[in-house]
């Protein structure tokens, strides 16, 4: 098994292996290209986007600066807003459905680094998948981490650390993020 089908099955793998590392410098080559281009050039600026992402569909909109790992295990819906500063490590999949609004510096992981010393000092890391539902709001500062599911209809409030999955129609806010309230959706 390679070390990229290792990191796609959710195994501990080697983050140094020269396909990954490769991958990895051809993301940052289209997303550095994405943040030095001013807004005379955004059309050329969301060309890339849908270049870089795995898939995305109609109306997707990013603000720049925008930082990610692999870029491919992003998946966006359509009508997704990605306010300044957002970065997502895309180890493995990101899903974020319709009409998904997140704020400036939302940060998104699904790479992860295991709890005992010695993998870690071994540099070897995982990853475990995010999905997003319809119609979330995930507020400036938020960060959602390894393995979350968050359902339809959320609101995550600014400066919220999401560790644990988000029913749907809920306001949740902290750290860790708890849900405060339901949404009438």
């Amino acid at each position: 098994m390679t070390e990229k089908e290792k990191m796609l099955s959710g195994q501990l793998y080697d983050a140094s292996d020269t396909e990954l590392e490769a991958e990895r410098h051809c993301a940052r080559l289209i997303f550095q290209d994405i943040n030095t281009m001013g807004d005379a050039k955004k059309e050329m600026r969301n060309k890339l986007f849908y270049k870089l992402f795995g898939k995305a569909g109609k109306g997707l909109w990013v603000e720049p600066p925008f930082y990610c790992d692999y870029g491919y295990n992003i998946e966006v819906g359509e009508k997704v807003f990605m306010n300044f500063n957002c970065c997502i490590l895309d180890v493995m999949k990101v899903k974020m459905g319709n009409n998904v609004l997140l704020g400036p510096n939302v940060q998104i992981y699904t790479a992860t680094h295991p709890m005992e010393a010695k993998s870690r000092a071994e540099w070897l890391e995982y990853a475990k998948p995010v999905t997003i539902g319809n119609d979330v709001w995930i507020g400036g500062a938020a960060v959602i981490c390894p393995g979350v599911t968050i359902g339809n209809g959320v609101v995550i409030g600014a400066g919220a650390v999401v560790t644990k999955d988000v029913p749907n129609n809920v306001f949740v806010g902290g750290n860790p993020a708890k849900v405060i309230r339901e949404i009438d959706n």
